[in-house]
């Protein structure tokens, strides 16, 4: 007969694995796909919003790519938060910034490697017949400035070390109830800073922008994040049944209250 310890071990194992793999892979193709802005209301079909901030600033919901798959991001964080602890998502925040780290190095490499003649040729000219240079496509896309770099990766950081925070605090007076408020409520502060650090660092203090223009964008880009963490906040609920039927209902209990106690020790 197996031992039960053993086995809930290695479906605890298994759980962090899983949720480190998919937090990991949506951070890092978020980065990579985040130098591509899109307009949300054409997506939708709604006429530009043309929000008025700041005196001269017009602005539409435009956002980065990126910024679709970041909500999920935060609610995988919340979820290793809720049965790994602060511990967890620290270790896997760091392990995410480095590797981001190591392929923006690997991605600017490649960019200055010589691009083969044959290459050029067959992709001289798009599907209109227009010509392009193929290998300035390629820089201009996977290229991301240094600016904007340090700011993803600072803002991620600060947000994932707050998120936890404030996940972990909101947890010690809820108990195991209220999910939603502890995870919607972890996202939304933790956000609201992410929004502004990127923005000042990679726009500001790295670009020409001005810090009301920082601010007014700062806004739309929390507003959409916000909405959407809110939306999302039903999946907490998908994964918490999952993992209960993955663990045990007992066993999953037991680890929530376990990483609870250990991030106020």
């Amino acid at each position: 007969m197996p031992n039960s310890n053993y086995s809930f071990t290695n479906k605890r194992t298994s759980l962090y694995t899983l949720l480190s793999a998919v937090f990991l892979t949506n951070a890092l193709i978020a980065e990579i796909i985040g130098v591509k802005i899109f307009s949300a209301e054409t997506l939708i079909g709604v006429k530009p919003a043309q929000i008025h901030l700041f005196g001269d600033f017009v602005l539409d919901f435009n956002l980065t790519a990126g910024a679709v798959i970041w909500p999920f991001v935060f609610v995988t964080s919340d979820i290793i938060n809720e049965y790994f602890g602060k511990a967890g998502v620290r270790r896997i925040s760091f392990l995410t910034a480095g590797f981001v780290a190591y392929s923006f190095v690997i991605i600017y490499a490649v960019t200055v490697l010589p691009p083969a003649q044959f290459w050029l040729d067959v992709n001289a000219t798009d599907p209109s017949g227009q010509p392009i240079n193929i290998d300035n496509a390629f820089k201009m896309i996977f290229r991301q400035g240094l600016g904007i770099i340090i700011g993803s990766l600072t803002a991620f950081l600060i947000g994932q070390v707050l998120d936890a925070w404030v996940f972990q605090y909101l947890r010690s007076i809820t108990g195991s109830r209220k999910i939603w408020l502890r995870a919607t409520g972890s996202t939304l502060v933790s956000q609201l800073v992410d929004s502004f650090v990127v923005l000042g660092i990679a726009f500001y203090i790295f670009g020409n922008w001005s810090l009301a223009q920082v601010v007014a964008v700062g806004i739309i880009n929390y507003l959409y994040k916000a909405t959407t963490a809110i939306l999302l906040t039903p999946l907490l609920y998908v994964a918490h049944y999952f993992i209960d039927r993955h663990l045990g209902k007992e066993h999953a209990e037991d680890l929530a209250n376990e990483s609870a106690m250990s991030s106020f020790m």
